[in-house]
Formats: structure tokens, sequence, C-alpha cells
């Protein structure tokens, strides 16, 4: 399976995110009412959800991968649309290194997405400009041509691809973070992160929101955003004390998307432990209600456009 080298499981990182801050919420005098509805606003505000985050820095901030990403998408039935995707004409005009690492980020979703629709030869050249922008920022070995050369000959292997695509990401976050690179890994993942939540919001269409299970991955999102938050408050201010402009540039770019998420309800019952004599095994269960007016989403749909279309300039 494809999955093998995903470092968190599709949507089910979300829902696992979401129990640990119900369970954090349920420790409340609050919450411990029966059948409590709890807000995600009310436990992303505080700390408790934080201290698992904290150490879990190491695996992307609990952030979907643009693979995941991609696969999210497809799960929730959206259709390939070639002409969402960044232009390969523009890899060779991002030379500052925000806009190489944002780039890389939006680069490989595109990947992603066009290689899990079975796009072969899109898939080829989306990984080229991937390896000219890792060569830009000097990530050694991360795409070298002996990646090319495995993706060109498994063109018609989706599971090796994923895998290639996968193993790529990985190998470039890991390198920036072994040469105390964080900042920059950090800008990478919000730039495939904002991508995924670009081509999910215009593939949605003109259809109801009502029981739309790609609008219901778009909501959830919500959390993700919190982590972004996190993720660069963090590597905001580097060990030296100097405030990292990109950083700072990249929050306050961030703020039209927070206010429209901030418009967007998701709730979660409270967390029931079924534990399994029979197997030995605990399940958590919780149910999410997520509340999204025509207007909260359009205004997000709005945010996320105008976000990605400032990215890719």
């Amino acid at each position: 399976m494809y999955l093998k080298n995903v470092t968190i499981r599709v949507f089910h990182a979300f829902l696992i995110l979401l129990l640990i801050g119900a369970f954090s919420a349920c420790k409340s005098d609050k919450s411990k009412e029966k059948g409590k509805e709890v807000s995600l606003d009310d436990f992303i505000s505080g700390e408790d959800i934080f201290d698992d985050i904290d150490k879990a820095k190491k695996i992307f901030y609990s952030l979907p991968s643009p693979l995941e990403t991609a696969m999210l998408i497809k799960s929730a039935g959206a259709d390939y649309n070639e002409q969402l995707l960044n232009s390969l004409s523009n890899v060779d005009k991002y030379t500052t290194n925000k806009s190489m690492a944002l780039n890389l980020g939006i680069y490989t979703t595109d990947l992603s997405f066009c290689s899990l629709f079975d796009q072969t030869q899109t898939s080829l050249n989306y990984m080229d400009a991937t390896r000219k922008l890792a060569e830009a920022m000097d990530i050694k070995d991360a795409i070298d041509q002996e990646t090319l050369t495995r993706l060109e000959e498994n063109l018609n292997n989706r599971d090796v691809v994923m895998d290639i695509i996968s193993e790529t990401f990985l190998n470039s976050s890991s390198y920036l973070k072994e040469n105390e690179r964080q900042a920059v890994a950090a800008i990478v993942l919000v730039g495939g992160w904002v991508e995924g939540l670009y081509l999910a919001t215009q593939l949605v269409g003109e259809q109801s929101l009502e029981g739309n299970k790609l609008v219901d991955r778009i909501a959830e999102q919500k959390l993700s955003f919190s982590i972004v938050d996190r993720m660069l408050e963090d590597n905001k201010v580097n060990e030296r004390g100097e405030q990292n402009a990109d950083i700072v540039e990249l929050m306050n770019e961030l703020q039209a998307l927070r206010s429209a998420y901030s418009k967007i309800i998701v709730q979660t019952s409270a967390v029931k432990v079924e534990p399994d004599q029979e197997s030995n095994v605990t399940t958590l269960k919780s149910q999410t209600k997520i509340t999204v007016t025509p207007e909260a989403f359009n205004e997000l749909r709005e945010a996320v456009d105008a976000l990605r279309t400032n990215f890719i300039l």
C-alpha cells in the first residue's frame, strides 16, 4: 500500500488530534456533563493540546503531508483539474528564500495531486520542478537524478510513485531540520498546506455545503491552522534572539484566513472509552459536528485564494 511511508494516517490525523483536545477539555468541570459538546475553539485556545503537539515537532507538527492532503481531496470525491495547479513556468521566478520554500511545498502538493489521479507525464514534470527548487535551496540529495529516474521507470505503478513522493518530502524536511533550517522547513509546510486548502476549496464547486465530505475536510483544517500558528510562532525568533522576517511576514499574511476560520464551528462530543475484552483493545470514540454557513465558506475560499495567489506571484 502506498500509505506505508506516510508519517500520519490520512484523515485520522485530524480525528486523533481532535480527540486529544477533547480529552483535555473533558477534564474541566464544564465538559464533564453527560453528552456535552465541546467547541474546537474551547481547547485550541488553551495550552493542553499543545503539550502533545510540542512532543511531535519533529514529525511535521502533526500537519498532513502534501500526499495526505491530496488523498483527503480524492477520498472526498473531488475530480482532477490541472488548471488549478501552480504553472510550471513560474518555477524560475522564485528566487527569495521565502518564495522558494513556499513553492517547494506548493509544487509538492501539486505533484501529489496529479500523481494520485494517474497523470503520469504531469507528475514527472512537477517532480522536476520540485527538484529545481530543492537544488536552488541547497537541499542536497533530497531530489536527485536517481529519484527522477526511479519515478520515470515506475510512472505506471501508483504505489511506487506515492512512495517516492512521500520519501522525497520527508528527505527535504529532514535535511532542512538537521542543518538548523527549521524555519525554512516550517515555511515549506505552510506552502504545501495552503495549496491543499486551495485545491480543496476550488473543487467544492457550487453544490450544497451540507453533507459535503470535502467541505467537512476543509472545516477540519481549523485545527491544523492552530498548529500552523503555533509552528510559526515557535520559529519566529532564532536561538540568537533575532526575528525571522519571513516568518513574521507570513504570520501577518495568514490573518484573513485566521479570521475566516473563526466563523466555522467545529464541535466534538465527549470522548467515550470503549474497551474490548476479547481483543484487549481500547477505542476512543467521539462524534464531530461541523457548522459552515455559505457566507463563512465563501469568506474562507476567498481568503485561501488571495493567500495562494500571493504565494505563487
